[in-house]
């Protein structure tokens, strides 16, 4: 028994050494374990041993940190498309040279973003983008070569309409619309395909439980620095950050998370996965994260005090009542989605307060002074209603009504 003991672990070892050797790299036993749980253990060795060795490098972090659904049945074929591509970019544009290995490997070499569909979005998006950004110097400019071409170049924009809310650039394109959750996909894909550290971001619900938001980072510098589908050259100040800054850290309904691929410490809530009233804690959980909300409430602190301190911005406060010259009691009021723009840019968005809260609570919004404002809500037959309002030095109200 013994005898038979010893042989068999040699025989183990010499396969081991074997794969080390044809591979020619270090024995890994991450990679050995992930490879080992997948069905197609004899495939996804053979990927590997007919790689070079900055492929196979690349390959390895992706087989050893993928979810075992990708590992178990994900086209090959595609995988390595995923990492020739991935490396292409990050070979020819100084700025992908720049990242540390951790950064490239996490945020520009995954082939997904969330759970959509797997396809071979980076070649595509690659041949698209690349022409734009090869006279770039900087990550910073190649962003801006991207975000702002990136409807007219792919065809893509917001639209409810779409057919489900987690689309790959494909579906997205293939449509020419998308929620937000879709270019936000589209947006980190297109990033990565140039060679920029890109995650998604999102929150399962704002405070006022008017539905979920998701948006893009950008790792430039040294740090993560937000963004969004239509913001070309605005980092770190986005309509959404008065909402941000009321998430909370320690409740997963309300607390931003941003994706991580490979070892993460929390998981990322999808709740398109979910029937609607699904509980949070009962969505997948193969979406590693991190929670980011703090840095987010932070930001928006230093952002009200910097505009308030510049007096360059002032306060809107928008109040909604179900009628016109019924606006005295607490009754009368009424809870109406409101959204605000000036010209195509959406300054900020939320619900106004019902009859159940104080009257002196009010949607309020800090926006730069002397400017014209359009306010778009529904009224209670569901037809768009739009409201132009000028905003000049002082803080001012405004009220919506339902009829």
């Amino acid at each position: 028994m013994k005898k038979t003991l010893y042989l068999s672990l040699v025989l183990v070892a010499g396969i081991v050494a074997l794969f080390a050797l044809r591979t020619r790299q270090p024995y890994n036993p991450e990679l050995e374990a992930a490879i080992n749980s997948s069905s197609r253990p004899a495939a996804l060795r053979g990927l590997l041993a007919a790689s070079d060795a900055q492929h196979r490098e690349a390959l390895g972090y992706l087989i050893t940190h993928m979810p075992q659904a990708d590992r178990d049945t994900m086209s090959l074929d595609l995988l390595g498309e995923n990492v020739e591509y991935a490396l292409m970019a990050y070979n020819k544009y100084p700025w992908a040279q720049s990242l540390p290995k951790e950064v490239f490997y996490t945020d520009v070499l995954p082939y997904h973003v969330v759970d959509e569909v797997r396809d071979s979005w980076r070649r595509e998006l690659y041949e698209l983008f690349a022409p734009l950004v090869d006279t770039c110097s900087t990550m910073y400019g190649a962003l801006c070569a991207v975000n702002s071409n990136i409807p007219k170049i792919t065809g893509v924009e917001y639209n409810t309409r779409r057919e489900k809310t987690n689309q790959s650039p494909r579906e997205s394109m293939r449509q020419g619309m998308a929620s937000c959750t879709g270019l936000s996909i589209l947006l980190v894909d297109a990033c990565r395909a140039v060679g920029i550290p890109a995650r998604f971001v999102g929150t399962a619900s704002w405070h006022d439980n008017r539905g979920n938001h998701s948006w893009t980072e950008v790792w430039i510098d040294g740090a993560w620095r937000v963004t969004e589908y239509y913001f070309p050259s605005q980092l770190d100040h986005l309509w959404f950050m008065a909402d941000a800054a009321k998430a909370r850290p320690d409740d997963r309904h309300y607390a931003i998370y941003a994706t991580r691929f490979g070892e993460a410490p929390d998981w990322f809530p999808m709740v398109w996965c979910g029937e609607e009233g699904t509980p949070i804690d009962s969505l997948p959980r193969h979406i590693g994260a991190e929670n980011v909300t703090q840095h987010y409430i932070d930001l928006a602190h230093e952002q009200q005090v910097r505009h308030t301190e510049a007096g360059t911005h002032t306060l809107l406060r928008i109040a909604g009542y179900t009628r016109k010259g019924a606006t005295q009691h607490s009754a009368d009021r009424a809870v109406i989605g409101v959204d605000i723009f000036a010209g195509t840019e959406q300054m900020g968005g939320g619900l106004t307060a019902g009859p159940t809260r104080d009257m002196n609570d009010q949607f309020t919004l800090l926006i730069p002074k002397n400017a014209t404002y359009e306010l778009r809500y529904n009224n209670a037959e569901g037809q768009l209603q739009r409201q132009a309002v000028y905003v000049g030095k002082e803080p001012m109200t405004v009220n919506i009504y339902l009829e």
